[in-house]
């Protein structure tokens, strides 16, 4: 009787190959003609704790793409600014915004908790919909919210008040703000009465598992809950382990992906790429390796800043800032009149890669920026890395 063969060991991937694999899924190894709305429902979302990022997000992505695009969408109500992965403000169509809400309820009971001690005789029921009742009846602030619950309980901690309602609540900062060339203070009211139609019920995690290695694999099971904040989807991966492939890191870590996924060769060019602080290509996953060179862990970024970046060859090698320092890569705004950029590079640039570098960043300027400083084109200097904030 012959031996059964042992099945072949999963191949192992390089740090290059799991990067071209996640650009090319994150659409950065080439601009790509589709639409905004599209986009942002193929990443899962954009990461949104400041207003501007998004647009410099879609600029690097998508080929043709302008402010206008996106503020559109956001105006249509056909996108929305809410707190989803990571107990962070997303950019999400709103048909993801009725789902990904709720799947990720989980996380915002275990933020709550933490906040126990200021909300003692509190009733959370009563919170909720004493806080659904206040930014229905108007878009509130934060301010006004927690005021308003601060005089239902006066004994709780202000703060605490108004973290509970965000948990509670799925609230969407309503525009003028988010929008590009406008201006406006944070108001939220509930996704629901926003959109005019209810949330979904909580959805099995399996969908947004393939989803996220649709646009971030392949990638383990650690990275897929550092992404969403979510904990315990071993069993979901292992569910759908007929349906994916498997694979290793160079540390021994198994990866799972879609079998029809692309995975380019790892020599597959990446052009420079200008990317704002807090994309999520930079954060999707537990092991940032295929992104963020290990001698540059940490340096995007100091303490809670973080800083633009820029992509040479696939990886983080440089960061940047428009303006007069005021601001982080994406500081500066549509009319501003700031076209100085500065560019500073973490290790040695070729002088291939500085000319590839100043090409990107002309393009993105003439597109993201209104004003020129001279006939001679824009400001765009090379300099030192030195913290911005120091």
């Amino acid at each position: 009787m012959a031996a059964k063969k042992n099945p072949a060991a999963p191949a192992v991937l390089s740090p290059r190959a799991l990067g071209r694999a996640t650009l090319e899924r994150q659409l950065l190894l080439r601009r790509t003609a589709m639409s905004a709305k599209d986009a942002v429902g193929h990443l899962v979302g954009l990461q949104a704790q400041n207003t501007k990022p998004p647009y410099y997000q879609l600029f690097a992505r998508l080929d043709g793409f302008g402010p206008a695009e996106l503020a559109g969408l956001m105006e249509s109500r056909e996108v929305v600014r809410i707190v989803t992965m990571r107990s962070t403000i997303h950019l999400h169509t709103a048909a993801d915004a009725l789902t990904l809400r709720p799947l990720v309820q989980a996380a915002r009971d275990r933020e709550l908790k933490t906040f126990r001690k200021g909300l003692v005789g509190v009733d959370l029921d009563r919170l909720g919909a004493l806080g659904r009742e206040l930014v229905e009846e108007r878009p509130r602030t934060p301010k006004e919210i927690r005021e308003a619950l601060l005089a239902q309980w006066p004994d709780a901690d202000p703060p605490a008040l108004g973290v509970a309602a965000r948990c509670l609540l799925p609230l969407v900062q309503v525009t003028p703000r988010g929008v590009w060339g406008k201006s406006g203070r944070v108001a939220l009211t509930t996704a629901e009465h926003w959109l005019g139609r209810p949330s979904e019920p909580v959805p099995a995690p399996d969908a947004t598992v393939l989803r996220y290695l649709g646009a971030f694999g392949p990638a383990s099971v650690q990275d897929m809950q550092t992404w969403a904040g979510l904990t315990r989807l071993r069993e979901v991966f292992e569910r759908l382990r007929p349906r994916l492939l498997t694979f290793r890191d160079e540390n021994g870590v198994e990866l799972f992906d879609l079998p029809e996924a692309p995975r380019p060769d790892e020599d597959t060019p990446a052009p420079p790429r200008f990317l704002p602080e807090f994309d999520n290509v930079l954060l999707g996953h537990a092991d940032r390796t295929r992104v963020i060179p290990p001698q540059y862990r940490g340096r995007n970024g100091n303490g809670n800043q973080t800083y633009g970046t820029v992509l040479v060859d696939g990886f983080l090698a440089a960061v940047w800032r428009l303006g007069d320092g005021t601001g982080t890569g994406s500081g500066a705004g549509s009319g501003s009149g700031a076209t100085t950029l500065t560019v500073q590079p973490l290790g040695r640039l070729s002088r291939a890669d500085r000319d590839a570098v100043t090409e990107e960043a002309v393009r993105m300027l003439s597109t993201m920026t209104t004003a020129v400083t001279d006939a001679n084109g824009y400001d765009i200097r090379f300099a030192m890395f030195v913290d911005f904030e120091r």
